[in-house]
């Protein structure tokens, strides 16, 4: 570091990880650099997401997403237009929503597939959000909607191999398991956004313009979005916007119940 100050060298210091995702050794490695950004990504998935977690000199807000590709990692300059790509049908099970990876709006698509079960006991698989959240959300859809789901299991899966961590997808995966539960496609230009408490009530969000900006960018012509946040958006949106109160009322948007 001192050599590296004294003649203003900028110096790469490759270090590994450990399970839980942090800087194996000692942390005076991360005090000691100016900056220090994670590169992350599944094993099988050819998407790599470069994260700023620690900048001295600028926003750590920012990410860049890559392709691992044949001449190595290539920048994808539209992120969303890539994920959601390959949806040329319309079948059940299967919504659009838009997530925040720092302040870039991302549009993933989410599916869902129910299945009676076999066994007495229930499966639920949650691959790239918390399995924690799915069952939280099963279980408000069985209660406020009722929607009997113990008998079935419930798979869900974040196309892409990405990781869904926010709570503005809650209800997007509550009206994709619905879908895939009564058999019945959600329309192909509709993106869902919404936090779900356990009373059914739909919550605000954060940078919805945002979200809502990057939708209509893509040619979506519907989107779902918490009635406290519709009072905030300008009427300057070429898509529809309705606003929801509680997931029953979505529901009926949508043509689920």
């Amino acid at each position: 570091m001192r050599v590296c100050k004294s003649k203003g060298i900028t110096t790469i210091i490759i270090g590994h990880v450990t399970k839980e995702g942090n800087i194996a050794g000692p942390r005076v490695l991360e005090h000691m650099v100016d900056t220090v950004l994670y590169l992350e990504g599944e094993r099988y998935f050819s998407y790599r997401i470069l994260r700023g977690v620690k900048n001295r000199f600028g926003s750590t807000n920012e990410i860049g997403m890559f392709e691992m590709q044949d001449k190595g990692m290539c920048e994808i300059t539209n992120p969303s237009d890539i994920l959601i790509s390959d949806r040329e049908d319309n079948p059940s099970g299967s919504c659009i929503v838009a997530t925040m990876e720092g302040t870039r709006p991302l549009l993933v698509e989410l599916q869902a597939l129910t299945a009676q079960t076999v066994f007495g006991y229930p499966r639920r698989t949650a691959n790239g959000i918390d399995y924690n959240r799915l069952t939280l959300l099963i279980a408000v859809l069985e209660k406020r909607a009722g929607m009997m789901l113990s008998s079935q299991d419930v798979y869900l899966n974040v196309v892409g191999g990405l990781k869904v961590n926010e709570p503005a997808a809650d209800l997007g995966i509550m009206m994709v398991t619905a879908s895939s539960f009564k058999n019945i496609p959600i329309p192909k230009d509709m993106i869902i956004l919404g936090e779900v408490g356990l009373t059914g009530e739909v919550r605000r969000i954060n940078m919805i313009e945002k979200r809502v900006k990057e939708a209509e960018k893509l040619g979506f012509k519907t989107c779902l979005i918490p009635e406290s946040n519709k009072k905030d958006l300008k009427d300057n949106y070429k898509l529809d916007i309705i606003g929801i109160r509680n997931v029953n009322e979505a529901m009926k948007k949508i043509g689920l119940k």
